[in-house]
This record gives C-alpha cells, sequence and structure tokens, in this order.
C-alpha cells in the first residue's frame, strides 16, 4: 500500500522561523537581549519529535507497517546534500584564512558527516559555554542528536505501539523526557574545583549528550502521541469532540481560552530566550522553551486555530522553508568573517557590522542551497538529480557549461576541505603563548636549580631612603621613585598570569609565580596559606584570578587573611569575552576600597585598546601583551612602595620642621 500524503501542519514553518531566528540573532548580536536565544534549538527539537511521530503515526494507520528503509531515504534526501555543500565551502574558505579556523577540524568535518559531532566533541573535551578557539562547525551538534533520533525512534516507536491505550503512551513518553531532563540536571550540576583549583567540570557533556538533551525531542512525541486521531480530523473544538458537541457559547469561550495560552506559551519563548546566558541556564531554560513550544504546537494544529496561519505569515513561512540552510550556515559564516576581519573571534565579542553582514550572507547561503541543492534532490532524488546533471551534457552548450562548472566547483571545495584537514595546527594561539609562559617559568627554574636561594625578603617595612635626623639643619630630601625587586614579589594566577610569565620575569627578576590553566579565585586562598606556611610568601601578594569565573566576597577574605597583617595585595582584574568578567572587575573594585593594604591592578583597562595583542581567544596576551601585563601587575606594587616611602618622608619632614621649631624657640625668661 502506498502511504497516505503526508498532511502540512498549520504553524510549524512559521515556528521553524521563529526557532532559528532565536539561534541566529543569539549567535550574530552576541550583546542583544536574546541570551538564551540557543533555545531555538529545543524548540526545533521538539517540532521534530511532533512531526516524525506524527507521520510515522499516519503511515502506520494508513498502510499497516512504517517503511524504515523509505523513511531513512526521505531524511538523507533532506539532510545530507544541504550539509555536504556547506562543510565542504566552509572548510575550503577556513583553509584560505588558516591559523586557529583549522583547529581540530578533522574532527568536526567527521563528526559532520556521520552525524556523530556532538559525541565526537564530548569525547575531544570541546566545550560550548567557555570555547577559547575557534570551533567552524559547532552548530552541528543539534543536527547530530536530531539524526540519531531519526534513526533510533523508528525502531522504538513500534514497541511503544504495543502498549494499549493513547494516556498511557503519553505518560511513557512524559516520563522519558522527565528523566533526560533529570540526567541533564544531574550533568550539569555546576562546574566543580579539582584539587589544582582547576575547573573540572563543564556542562557541555550535558548540553551534548543525545541522552541528556533528548527532553525536547520526546515532549513533541507525547504530543503526537496526545493528538493521534484528531490531527487532520474535522474542525473540533481540540478538548471534547466535534465542534458540533459544544454550544455556541462553550465554543469561543474555549477557543479563547486556547488562543490565550498560545499567546501565553509565545510570549513566555520570548522571555525565556532573553533569560540570562551561560552554563547555569541549561537545562532550565531549555525545558521551559520546550514545554512554550509544546503548547504553541498545541494550538497551532488545532483544526480552526487561528495561531497556525497567525505563524504562517508569508514572510516566516519564506524563512521557515528555508531555516536548515539558514541554520547550517550562520554560525560558520560569523567564524569566518570575524576570524578573516579581525584575526580572532570570540563569540561574546562579535562587531555588529559583521554580525549583519554575516546575516545578509546567511540569507543569500541559504537561498542558493535551498533552490540549487535542497529542492532538486528532494524532487528527484540522489539517483535523479545524478541522471539530470549527467543530461546537461547532452543539452545545449551553455547547460553543458553550467554542469562542467558545478562538477569544477565540487572538485575544488572537495579538495580545499582536504587540504584544511590535513594542515590543522598543533596548538591554538591561545595554547601556544600558555605554554610559552610555562617554557619561561620550566627554564627560569632550571636556571636556579642547585643554587642557593637568596634570602626571603622579610614583611618588614622599607627603610627610608632618608635616614631621619635630629639635626634642624639637616632637612630631610623627597623620596626618588623606586622599585620593588622581583625577590620581594609573590604572584599567584590563572593562565593569563601564566601566559604573562616570561614578561614577569623580565620585568621583575626572581619574582615567585605559582600560575596554571582554569584556575579560580576558589583555590587563591589554599595556595596563598599553603606558601605563607612554607616561609615562601613575600612582601607583596600578586593574585590574578578572576578569568575563569564569578568572584565571591569570602574567596578574597580567605586570600586576604592568608597574607597576614605585614604584606600587600595586589588583585589582577580581569578581561575576556566573558558575561562575568564585568561583575568580577566590580568585586575586586569593591574589596580594594573597603580593605587597606589592597590595590587593584588595572588589566581590563590596560588591554582593551590593544586586542591585538592578545591571542585570537582575546583573553591571553602574547608576548608584548604579556609584557603590557608586567608592566601593569608591577607599576601597581611600585606605587604601594612609593607611597609607603612618601607617607615616610612625610612623617620625617613634620618632625625635622618640628625639631627646627623647637631649636628657634627663645630659652631664656
Amino acid at each position: 500500500m502506498t502511504p497516505t500524503p503526508a498532511p502540512r501542519f498549520a504553524g510549524l514553518d512559521g515556528l521553524r522561523a521563529v526557532a532559528v531566528l532565536l539561534v541566529v540573532l543569539c549567535h550574530l548580536f552576541p550583546g542583544g537581549f536574546l541570551h538564551s536565544g540557543f533555545v531555538g534549538v529545543d524548540v526545533f527539537f521538539v517540532i521534530s519529535g511532533f512531526l516524525i511521530t506524527a507521520l510515522l503515526l499516519r503511515e502506520r494507520a494508513s498502510t499497516g507497517r512504517i517503511a524504515l528503509r523509505a523513511f531513512w531515504v526521505r531524511r538523507a534526501r533532506r539532510l545530507v546534500p544541504a550539509l555536504v555543500a556547506m562543510v565542504v565551502t566552509c572548510a575550503s574558505i577556513a583553509w584560505l584564512i588558516g591559523g586557529d579556523l583549522l583547529l581540530g577540524l578533522g574532527r568536526q568535518v567527521l563528526g559532520a558527516m556521520t552525524f556523530s559531532y556532538n559525541w565526537l566533541s564530548i569525547s575531544a573535551g570541546a566545550s560550548y559555554f567557555t570555547a577559547s578557539r575557534p570551533e567552524l562547525f559547532r552548530n552541528l551538534w543539534s543536527l547530530a542528536v536530531e539524526e540519531q533520533f531519526y534513526v533510533l525512534w523508528p525502531l522504538l516507536l513500534p514497541l511503544l505501539l504495543l502498549v494499549r491505550g493513547r494516556a498511557l503512551r503519553v505518560a511513557i513518553a512524559v516520563a522519558a523526557a522527565a528523566a533526560s531532563a533529570l540526567w541533564a540536571l544531574a550533568q550539569a550540576a555546576g562546574p566543580v574545583v579539582d584539587a589544582t583549583g582547576a575547573l573540572a567540570g563543564d556542562p557541555t557533556r550535558a548540553y551534548y549528550g543525545t541522552d541528556t538533551h533528548a527532553f525536547g525531542l520526546l515532549l513533541g512525541v507525547a504530543l503526537a502521541f496526545a493528538l493521534s486521531g484528531r490531527i487532520g480530523a474535522p474542525v473540533t473544538d481540540g478538548l471534547a469532540g466535534p465542534a458540533g458537541a459544544a454550544g455556541p457559547v462553550t465554543r469561543p469561550i474555549r477557543a479563547g481560552l486556547l488562543a490565550g495560552a498560545g499567546v501565553a506559551a509565545g510570549a513566555g519563548l520570548v522571555v525565556v530566550a532573553s533569560w540570562p546566558s551561560g552554563a547555569g541556564a541549561f537545562p532550565l531554560v531549555s525545558v521551559l522553551a520546550s514545554i512554550c513550544t509544546v503548547v504553541l504546537i498545541a494550538v497551532a494544529v488545532r483544526p480552526g486555530s487561528a495561531l497556525g496561519p497567525g505563524l504562517d505569515i508569508a514572510p516566516l513561512r519564506w524563512i521557515g522553508e528555508r531555516s536548515y540552510a539558514i541554520y547550517l550556515w550562520h554560525w560558520p559564516l560569523v567564524v569566518l568573517l570575524t576570524t578573516a576581519l579581525t584575526g580572532r573571534f570570540a563569540e561574546a565579542a562579535i562587531p555588529v557590522p559583521i554580525g549583519l553582514t554575516a546575516f545578509v550572507a546567511t540569507l543569500l547561503a541559504a537561498t542558493v542551497s535551498y533552490r540549487l541543492v535542497e529542492q532538486p534532490v528532494r524532487r528527484l532524488g540522489f539517483g535523479g538529480a545524478l541522471r539530470a546533471l549527467r543530461a546537461r551534457f547532452a543539452s545545449s552548450p551553455v547547460s553543458r557549461l553550467r554542469a562542467l562548472t558545478a562538477i569544477a566547483a565540487v572538485a575544488v571545495l572537495v579538495g580545499g576541505t582536504g587540504a584544511a584537514v590535513t594542515a590543522t595546527p598543533r596548538m591554538s594561539s591561545s595554547e601556544a603563548v600558555v605554554q610559552a609562559g610555562a617554557d619561561a617559568l620550566a627554564r627560569a627554574a632550571a636556571s636556579t636549580a642547585g643554587t642557593t636561594p637568596a634570602p626571603l625578603a622579610t614583611a618588614t617595612p622599607s627603610v627610608s631612603p632618608t635616614e631621619p635626623s635630629d639635626d634642624p639643619a639637616a632637612r630631610p630630601r623627597p623620596p626618588a621613585p623606586s622599585t620593588v625587586s622581583g625577590e620581594r614579589i609573590s604572584a599567584v594566577g590563572d593562565s593569563v598570569m601564566l601566559a604573562s610569565a616570561e614578561g614577569l620575569l623580565t620585568a621583575r627578576p626572581g619574582i615567585q609565580i605559582d600560575a596554571a590553566v582554569s584556575r579560580s579565585m576558589w583555590a587563591g586562598g589554599d595556595i596563598v596559606q599553603t606558601l605563607a606556611a612554607q616561609g615562601a610568601l613575600r612582601e607583596y601578594v600578586v593574585v590574578g584570578l578572576g578569568t575563569n569565573g564569578p568572584v565571591e566576597d569570602d574567596e578574597l577574605q580567605t586570600v586576604y587573611d592568608a597574607i597576614g597583617p605585614d604584606r600587600h595585595l595586589v588583585l589582577v582584574n580581569a578581561f575576556a569575552p566573558r558575561d562575568w568578567i564585568p561583575g568580577v572587575n566590580a568585586t575586586l573594585a569593591s574589596f580594594a576600597t573597603s580593605h587597606p593594604r589592597v590595590v587593584v591592578a588595572d588589566w581590563a583597562q590596560a588591554i582593551a585598546p590593544h586586542l591585538d595583542l592578545l591571542a585570537g581567544d582575546e583573553i591571553h596576551p602574547g608576548p608584548t601583551g604579556g609584557a603590557l601585563y608586567a608592566e601593569t601587575v608591577t607599576a601597581a606594587v611600585d606605587t604601594i612602595e612609593n607611597q609607603q616611602t612618601q607617607a615616610r618622608y612625610q612623617v620625617d619632614l613634620i618632625r625635622w620642621e618640628t625639631l627646627r621649631a623647637f631649636d628657634r624657640l627663645p630659652t631664656g625668661g
């Protein structure tokens, strides 16, 4: 038997448009209000779960079976051509640009072509939330999750259909969705800190995992079960049978309630998409977005609903029909454009003009893909499309030229992709500068190995350049500016300090540096306490631990207490395209204001006008940036020293003036 033609569900194209716009606007314009626009992916998941299940149920009801091979072929026709075209085009362009764009490109291409991008990224330790390198095809993780669902769900559906009763099937699907969400919550409980103070946890596993991000798909499945038998049926009130079964008063009330629910769900989706972003937002915002989408679909596909046609207005339907291609192209294009035009890529700092350019380029690429790649294969199939191409060679010279041009373009792009994969660098620019800092520390340690350590500078006040004198004629001289030697400074920091190690060692030879990758302020107190207990903590303590997460006052207080009453604390503020950085810097400034013997080294202000001195992640300084970091830190240390010297000079001057005044007093009566 031939399956009944699939119905068109009202509102789904418009809802696809909403979903892809949420994602695209979030990614291309990170400074906008759609901070959590990535939940557009969850909207897609719910639509996919609902649509695929509804179509499979319809096919089984019509033919008595599910034709798995035909289903998978249809999915391949829908997904593969546009995906391959995008990957080979963007990989070839990345090869021309070079640099950090090529990092891990082989793994990314493999993940894209095998629909395993999410799991390969997890196994490679890639991070969605704190990525420090441009990942060209990162958006394909969600396509992998969907395709894995398309492979597994048609195999599992017949088993679930053995369960009698629609309500029980819905309950099972909802229970599975809840289990997935709870499992995601457990996996994404939050970053943890290991014994070295490094961030050891990342919610990327929960975000990328098919098991932990299946709740949207499963909620779509539950909705399809709930509406099975009603979709495509004569107009009903959506609650209790045919429309005529309800009275003339009840029907408008129910229709109004449903319309109100749809509007509320749409507003709720926008609110969720505007939620403050970051690792801590998942899975809550995704679950809420999925629930809102379930309500929207349920109302939109209801026969007679005004929401479905409202969502399917011409502009939204046009975008919805091309939403797959738009989603495919938007992220690689903004990565390529940003890197090509600025020399670096930081997701949270995409310039607005580049975002606008990427948006226009995405629409153009999606239009070409939809017309020349997607539609021909969907209409003719893979074999039919090849036969049509071959037929052009027997046609007019113009058609023959077009066919030859298409074949040549494919050959060039495939070759460019191969070249890009083989040109992958060993490490990113940010990893290179951090490694250079580690090497500088290793050389410094090796040069001092076997030598007798210099006596540790004590934390006693420095001697004034001018010794106070009781002689009224010996006026104290103003002190000359002084510099603090490296032997008097202990520095504790993260990878930014580590990347700047050579600059610090050059500026202040003998400085003590304890820096590590991914270290947070949480570890600062323990490190300083350990150095103090070992008698190794010096007079000036520099702490730069604000890059990798928020900083709390109690963490700073622990560091402050650990340095003791005779040392000075220099807090280095942070610069990075991360949403917690302004809060970190405000906390550091407030703490310095309210505590004596504490100053802030303003690295953020020093480096902001000189982004060219940073690696591609706009976080870690290169050699010249490291020298600027050292200059910023040592200037803060020297400021403390000179303030103390100036204060002692003022005391000496007052003392001298007093002695001089007494010396001039008459001694007789």
